[in-house]
């Protein structure tokens, strides 16, 4: 039996997320982390040395060295938004699959020519927003779709923020206009408009418009902000995500007939349980006195964590890619794309003094 063929990664930088990347990488059986590459030979043995790489791993002191590797099969990619469009472009043209930290791009046209460049090289694109490929999204999906138990969707809210602190406001990636433009939108603000079009099949809104009072540093750079999106048959989603109030990840779904809601949508509180709860057909009981039925808990459990499955689900496409000669899978770039379409209206909202946005 012919040894299966295993992906190997290179990775450029050595991001805090990246860490966590690499390890997954290192769990997938499929995969490994062949090399990785900084500004400087030095800060990439550091990073091999702090990370568990294997011994074998290749150091590269610069990312052009890495691509010019002919054994690396797909790059992972955790740099600053600002450098995606670059970098992205150089590894599609190497003939490399790619793996992106999201937002992937700055604006549509940047992502449009990445994507351009994947399908004409014929390597894969996908994005790094790890809660899709968790168990427990078509779980969700399950009962989201159930017309008996959920019914007809009609509201959805989503909310992730964190609190950053005075080092982070001054020194962070995600706060520098040269680095990361879209700021706590881009960071943060993405999960919250996929959950939210994920939620609607990828149905695109009919009109976005950002919620008053955006928080903005001196720079430009978004550090807190809200959007209502709104569709013609009446549905309504609303998000909020800021780095100045505690950690939240909150997202909920009314339908109706049902309801859904839970409060680790992009991180689980533990790597290989989850849970959201749900309900149906609630109601007063006499008197006032009480509502129910009461909530259902429904826990999904996991051998691996989600940036794991993801990472095993990005290998898998690339070995059908590699084996059958068949060109990239389309479904995650068009999802990339929406996304980052909703999240720059928004960003025009804001800029243009809270005015809809009509897509």
């Amino acid at each position: 039996m012919a040894e299966e063929k295993v992906i190997r990664f290179g990775i450029l930088g050595y991001a805090s997320i990246a860490r966590r990347l690499a390890r997954a990488i290192i769990m997938t059986p499929s995969c490994s982390v062949y090399a990785v590459a900084s500004r400087s030979v030095e800060k990439a043995k550091a990073f091999a040395s702090s990370n568990n790489l294997p011994p074998e791993a290749k150091t590269y002191g610069s990312y052009e060295q890495l691509l010019d590797d002919p054994c690396v099969d797909a790059i992972y990619i955790p740099l600053p938004t600002s450098l995606h469009l670059e970098w992205a472009l150089k590894a599609a043209h190497k003939k490399k699959h790619i793996l992106v930290e999201k937002p992937p791009a700055l604006c549509v046209e940047d992502l449009d020519t990445i994507i351009e460049a994947c399908n004409n090289n014929g390597v894969q694109f996908m994005d790094g927003t790890m809660w899709m490929h968790h168990p427990r999204t078509p779980k969700m999906k399950a009962f989201l779709q159930n017309p008996d138990l959920f019914g007809d969707l009609k509201l959805m809210h989503s909310t992730f923020t964190y609190a950053g602190s005075g080092k982070f406001f001054e020194e962070d990636i995600r706060v520098k206009p040269d680095l990361d433009a879209l700021g706590a939108l881009g960071d943060i603000g993405w999960y919250c408009i996929r959950a939210i079009l994920w939620a609607n099949d990828y149905e695109m809104p009919q009109i976005v418009i950002a919620h008053p009072r955006p928080v903005l540093n001196e720079g430009g750079v978004i550090t807190s902000c809200g959007a209502t999106l709104s569709w013609q048959d009446g549905r309504v989603a609303n998000f909020h995500c800021s780095f100045h109030s505690p950690m939240t990840m909150d997202l909920s779904f009314l339908g109706s007939k049902g309801t859904l809601c839970l409060y680790d949508f992009v991180i689980p509180y533990e790597e290989n349980t989850a849970s959201f709860l749900s309900s149906t057909n609630t109601k007063y009981e006499e008197m006032n006195s009480a509502w129910g039925p009461k909530s259902s808990e429904h826990i999904v459990t996991t051998e691996f964590p989600q940036e794991t499955l993801m990472v095993e689900e990005f290998a898998r496409l690339v070995k059908r890619i590699q084996d059958a000669e068949g060109k990239p899978d389309s479904l995650w770039p068009s999802i990339s794309r929406k996304t980052q379409i909703v999240l720059n209206a928004v960003k025009a909202s804001i800029q243009e003094g809270l005015v809809s946005v009509a897509l």
